[in-house]
């Protein structure tokens, strides 16, 4: 049976725009669980919120809201739906319940983790604390709610310059990545205190390996995540959060394009952008991977998986974030 004979809702129109990243023979298996999934979610009243980095069946098959932790952050609170699926990373899905703790949350697999989030823990920032006392906490989105709950304000890499000058502050303890930290000091005359938080997907680009596909691909332009060490982002035509690469593609439609990111992104801006030239890197993130549509099926006809936080912790970390998407992008 082909796609298109197949009865499924949207099937063909969902299939048509990923088909080049799905073999027919795949899309057989995931369009059943789509069609569930979109079915059982208005049911059960209940949303799905994805990630960029999510697989092109998820983004575009079943997702009612896909973006990066920002919007995310900031539609989850928006939503009338008693449930929220967020198919993406267990910080992710803690920043929704603290942005709707009203509400229930889940988690398609609860392993699905981050070497950032994994980096830092509440005791960490508290001896921070200790050691550089009144100087104020900025921690990336990327954290654990214990983590969020000693901070001061939350950033993501869409604004976390616009964070930090906020404050209006000579120094400021950002936290947890590295490289973002870099990139921060460099756009802004604060003094950033680091922590050695990286990501496995990011810090695997090179400067050298950036400068060879140039060398390639003539007339490429090359855009990188502010998470990529400093060499990437010197040899890149760009450097911007998932979001600021979804736009700056969208805007510009250059002939050829690197998006230095996770490589789904890379598959799913494509989709929404076919007369662009991907040329991707391939490193995956092993815990956005972990989200498939067969958990996220199982998590809906179970309700497994759901975030619970103490009241304590989502008060205080909750503050952090409301006054991130208070500042804005």
């Amino acid at each position: 049976m082909s796609v298109q004979q197949q009865n499924l809702p949207r099937a063909k129109e969902i299939y048509n725009k990923i088909s080049k990243f799905i073999p027919e023979a795949e899309w057989k298996i995931h369009a059943p669980l789509i069609e569930k999934i979109n079915k059982l979610k208005k049911e059960k009243n209940a949303i799905i919120l994805a990630h960029n980095y999510q697989t092109p069946e998820i983004y575009h098959g079943v997702a009612d809201i896909a973006a990066d932790s920002l919007a995310l952050a900031v539609e989850a609170s928006k939503t009338s739906a008693d449930k929220i699926i967020l198919c993406g990373v267990h910080f992710m899905a803690e920043t929704a319940k603290l942005m709707s703790p009203n509400k229930k949350v889940y988690l398609p697999d609860m392993q699905a983790g981050c070497s950032l989030a994994s980096s830092i823990t509440g005791k960490d920032v508290r001896i921070l604390k200790e050691k550089y006392p009144g100087v104020p906490v900025v921690s990336y989105v990327n954290t654990s709610a214990d983590v969020k709950a000693e901070t001061d304000v939350c950033c993501t890499s869409a604004n976390a310059v616009k964070v930090v000058e906020s404050l209006k502050v000579d120094r400021v303890i950002f936290l947890p990545d590295q490289y973002l930290a870099d990139y921060v000091s460099k756009n802004t005359k604060v003094k950033i205190i680091s922590w050695k938080g990286t990501c496995i997907v990011h810090e695997q680009f090179t400067g050298k390996e950036i400068k060879e596909i140039k060398s390639h691909n003539p007339g490429i332009k090359i855009i990188a995540h502010p998470e990529c060490p400093p060499d990437v982002i010197e040899a890149s035509d760009f450097a911007g959060s998932t979001s600021g690469m979804v736009k700056y593609v969208k805007e510009n439609q250059p002939k050829k394009v690197m998006l230095v990111t996770e490589c789904s992104m890379s598959d799913n801006v494509e989709a929404d952008n076919p007369k662009v030239e991907f040329i991707k890197p391939c490193n995956l993130c092993p815990y956005m991977k972990k989200i498939d549509l067969k958990k996220i099926l199982n998590c809906l006809e179970n309700e497994t998986n759901e975030i619970v936080l103490d009241n304590k912790t989502i008060e205080a970390a909750r503050k952090s974030v409301i006054r991130m998407t208070e500042i804005g992008r």
